[in-house]
């Protein structure tokens, strides 16, 4: 018996990743990223040092249950103040490093939850 995990069709999965880069249904991305099954579009956040609360503003409005930010190659977490537009919308925050985010947004979105990955590249 074969045994592999199922998308919904046409949702955006996370196919390679690595230190500098990832791929969203094979097509590479090398800059900061939000990706929802649905979207898949350029994050203005510089870098982790210069996150500000309108960087999370924005992920408050995806219409998401839970936000997985991927901080690079370690797990780093941006202050409280920075995060309250997504508590206030009734967002979750997961906090990891990159390849550990990579890998649970896949779980979930196969779960079919409503998830967005936002990636830091450093």
């Amino acid at each position: 018996m074969k045994l592999h995990a199922s998308t919904p069709a046409g949702a955006n999965t996370i196919t390679a990743y690595g230190d500098d880069y990832i791929a969203v249904n094979g097509a590479r991305r090398d800059s900061n990223v939000i990706v929802t099954a649905a979207e898949v579009r350029d994050w203005n956040a510089a870098d982790f040092e210069h996150l500000c609360a309108e960087n999370f503003a924005e992920l408050a409005t995806l219409g998401v249950e839970i936000v997985l930010l991927g901080t690079g190659a370690r797990q780093r977490f941006p202050h409280p103040r920075l995060t309250a537009a997504l508590g206030a919308a009734h967002v979750g925050l997961e906090v990891m490093d990159s390849k550990a985010a990579c890998r649970t947004y896949n779980i979930l979105v196969a779960e079919e939850r409503r998830v967005a990955l936002a990636l830091l590249f450093e």
